[in-house]
């Protein structure tokens, strides 16, 4: 079994930084992507940003130039280094890891919350 596992969320004011991280942990094999979720009380969950095997890199038009994704292979831990909060940045961020075996397996962590202060 694969567990996922984020930290660093807060409070913060707007315009500061948080750093999140997500370690997996198990049978981690044959990673297609991992990905930052977030989810804001009466909202949908929303895609934030992706890193594919290859190194590929997506992001939320909402968080463009704002967030970066990056990991550690070695660690297997993926990162989102956010930069000049928001309060609509508000929400539970989750964290996605996409195994690709004989089929599509996906994971996801239990969430941290990050809070973002006017």
């Amino acid at each position: 079994q694969v567990q996922l596992v984020e930290s660093g969320g807060g409070l913060v004011q707007a315009g500061g930084s948080l750093r999140l991280s997500c370690v997996a942990s198990g049978s981690i094999f044959s990673i297609s992507a991992m990905r930052w979720y977030r989810q804001a009380p009466g909202k949908q969950r929303e895609l934030v940003a992706g890193i594919t095997s290859g190194g590929t890199t997506n992001y939320a038009n909402s968080v463009n130039e704002r967030f970066t994704i990056s990991r550690d292979n070695a660690k297997n831990t993926v990162y989102l280094q956010m930069n000049s909060l928001k309060p609509e940045d508000t929400a539970v961020y989750y964290c996605n890891l996409d195994l690709m075996r004989l089929r599509l397996e996906r994971y996801w962590g239990q969430g941290t919350q990050v809070t973002v202060s006017s």
